[in-house]
């Protein structure tokens, strides 16, 4: 089953409920003089210490006024960290800005920052609201030109000096972001790549959503599949109807399968389109982030969903919809547009402060592929890739894939906020690593439980506080995945976890090592250059285990003896955990400790019956290593500190460096 290791971001970022990302609808040179820097043979730059924030509440705030600020955040706080922006809905912005211990007082009206810090910008770049990438091009400009973002009204009612207007300059974003290729990359700081929405929808207050089609039960294995006929004439009188998939049963991840629509109005039919076709462009009104199949059907697992617009014929007496699916769906109806379109905020300000490029291509789309593959092309390996891709699962799989070819590495990081700040904090992190304690080798089962999801530093500033703050945290060993980047990024976010850290924490390095890469398809005579810099970004952070994700042709792969060597070699790592297997097993390609991880689905009660099937034929006459992969999303301290209580005897729960120490004991490695 495919499903995104992404798809409850927007959840935990906290955006307006119900936000997702959408994927559409000569100049001189800037100055080049900024106080913060990337000496030390940093990957990410260093900000000047924060010493005194005005602190503004934008959770309320428009998505036009939350973007203009973020880069005036940008702007400003490129030389001195002085604006941090309350954007997460979730508070965690605020639990952040109180760990900080800095000095800072509440700003009663966002918008009065524009006058306060008027004279550190020069003007508004203006984009087009009806072409969203056109806000991404914006706030390229932007970063080059000291400059906030800003619609046509924002710019006349702050009274800022239009720079450049972008209305009617591009048709489709291809032509976007060749023209911005083309014209500002070599103005741009080349030292890093990004990539965010330029928009993002949000639902429109009072909308009804009448259900029209629910399953009856969860259904996992497609034998519901059929053509289902539903009436939508309840539907008719306005303009047009919107029709939404989602999935009935979010928890397991088996949503609505769609092949085939046809609508029919009156006897006539109206419109009919195979999903994943260009013929169903026309009526894809949000994909949110809905996933496309290779033989040719749209699906939406968990909090995912998408939605169609159709248009009747005026006087339309009847409507129905015939639906070629199948597994969980869930379809609602309603007349009344859902949503509407604004600027995606988040990250903004560290795109301006470090005058980077910033794109949306699509990584599975050809031409969009062909574009991103040619912005990749202009860095040096190990250069970071900073936001994400559009296109859900296999977005990642491709985008992800797409940089690692390239020798890039990509910090999930699209919806991270205050960067520009968290960046010059100086808190000590600990380069000391943790103590082993005494393990001796028996004839037991060893289980380690890895959270995973801790390469994404959105993630990390957002959801795994909220969980690492459970009181039932530290009660079973429990490994932690984090990004190590994070000393660069937000210094003081890792060192919090680093000393609050229990005995029975283990923090270890995400997919898959420094920044979020599929090792195995870097050039082979790049990856050296991975593992060294991963390898230093683990001395400097003190963490000796990594996790591990090594995708290719969109599907697990081991890794080469060549990719294990490398690590071995340079990484300094105990043991490395690889991700998304289907049991445990043990192996040293290159040298390398390396063990599979096993991700059983449900409950604590379920991935205990799980484990007590892997153990099944064991003879009791050996040790056996088996790692266990915990859903971060799902799953928090007190499901584990459950699923601990049940491991007794034979199973003995143990951190990740006690778990591959046993591991080359038995090994011999």
């Amino acid at each position: 089953m495919d499903t995104s290791r992404r798809t409850f971001l927007k959840l935990a970022a906290g955006t307006v409920a119900g936000a997702s990302v959408i994927t559409d609808r000569a100049w001189p040179a800037a100055a080049t003089t900024a106080t913060h820097h990337w000496s030390g043979h940093r990957v990410l730059p260093q900000f000047p210490r924060p010493t005194r924030l005005d602190v503004a509440d934008l959770t309320s705030a428009n998505g036009a006024d939350q973007a203009l600020l973020t880069t005036l955040q940008g702007i400003v706080n490129r030389h001195d960290p002085r604006i941090w922006l309350l954007l997460a809905g979730d508070g965690t912005d605020k639990t952040w800005l109180d760990t900080l211990s800095v000095a800072h007082h509440a700003v009663a009206d966002p918008l009065s920052l524009v006058q306060r810090y008027r004279k550190e910008i020069s003007g508004a770049i203006v984009y087009d609201t009806d072409m969203p990438d056109s806000i991404n091009i914006a706030t390229t400009l932007a970063g080059l030109h000291n400059a906030v973002i800003a619609t046509a009204d924002q710019a006349k009612t702050l009274k800022l000096p239009v720079i450049q207007d972008l209305h009617g300059k591009f048709t489709d974003k291809i032509e976007a972001y060749t023209w911005q290729l083309e014209n500002l990359w070599p103005q741009c700081n080349q030292k890093m790549l990004t990539g965010i929405p330029g928009g993002q929808t949000v639902p429109v207050d009072g909308v009804v959503w009448t259900t029209v089609g629910k399953v009856s039960a969860p259904v996992t294995d497609n034998s519901n599949k059929g053509t289902y006929t539903f009436d939508l004439s309840g539907q008719l009188g306005s303009e047009a109807v919107y029709l939404r998939f989602q999935d009935a049963y979010p928890n397991d991840g088996w949503g609505p399968s769609v092949q085939q629509v046809t609508l029919i109005a009156d006897g006539t039919t109206i419109a009919s389109f195979q999903p994943t076709t260009d013929a169903e462009l026309p009526y894809l009104f949000d994909a949110d982030g809905s996933s496309i199949a290779p033989g040719g059907w749209r699906f939406a697992d968990g909090g995912s969903y998408w939605t169609y617009k159709f248009a009747p014929p005026a006087g339309t007496k009847a409507l129905s919809v015939q639906i070629l699916m199948w597994n969980e769906y869930l379809i609602t109806a309603t007349n009344t547009s859902p949503t509407e379109v604004v600027a995606f905020p988040f990250l903004r300000d560290y795109i301006v402060a470090n005058r980077a490029m910033v794109s949306w291509l699509e990584p599975d789309i050809a031409d969009q592929a062909d574009l991103l593959s040619n912005i990749f092309a202009k860095v040096v390996p190990t250069t970071p890739y900073l936001g994400w891709f559009p296109g859900s699962v296999n977005g990642e799989w491709a985008g992800v894939g797409l940089a690692s070819q390239h020798g890039i590495e990509v910090l999930a990081a699209d919806f991270f906020s205050n960067a520009t700040v968290l960046s010059g904090t100086r808190d000590r992190i600990q380069s000391k690593r943790r103590s082993v304690p005494m393990a001796t080798l028996q004839n037991k089962v060893y289980v380690t439980l890895t959270v995973m999801e801790g390469d994404n530093v959105q993630y990390d500033q957002h959801r795994l506080r909220q969980i690492w703050d459970n009181a039932d945290r530290g009660k079973v060993a429990t490994n932690w995945t984090i990004d190590p980047l994070l000393a660069d990024l937000a210094p003081a976010m890792l060192a919090y976890y680093q000393r609050t850290a229990s005995p029975n924490d283990l923090l270890i390095a995400g997919p898959s090592g420094g920044g979020y890469t599929y090792p195995g398809t870097w050039p082979a005579a790049e990856i050296d250059a991975f593992t060294e810099m991963t390898g230093a970004y683990l001395r400097r952070t003190g963490m000796d285990v990594i996790h591990i994700i090594n995708v290719s042709n969109q599907s697990p792969h081991p890794l080469t003896d060549a990719v294990g060597a490398s690590y071995a070699r340079n990484s300094g790592t105990l043991g490395v955990i690889l991700g998304w297997g289907s049991a445990s097993t043990v192996s040293t390609p290159g040298g390398l400790p390396l063990i599979t991880d096993f991700g059983p689905a449900g409950q604590p009660a379920d991935f205990k019956q799980a484990l007590q099937g892997q153990i099944s034929s064991w003879d009791g006459k050996s040790p056996v290593f088996i790692a266990v992969g915990i859903p971060a999303w799902v799953w928090g301290p007190t499901e584990i500190s459950q699923l601990g209580a049940m491991l007794t005897d034979p199973f003995e729960v143990v951190r990740g460096d006690t778990f591959f120490t046993l591991i080359r004991q038995s090994t011999g490695t």
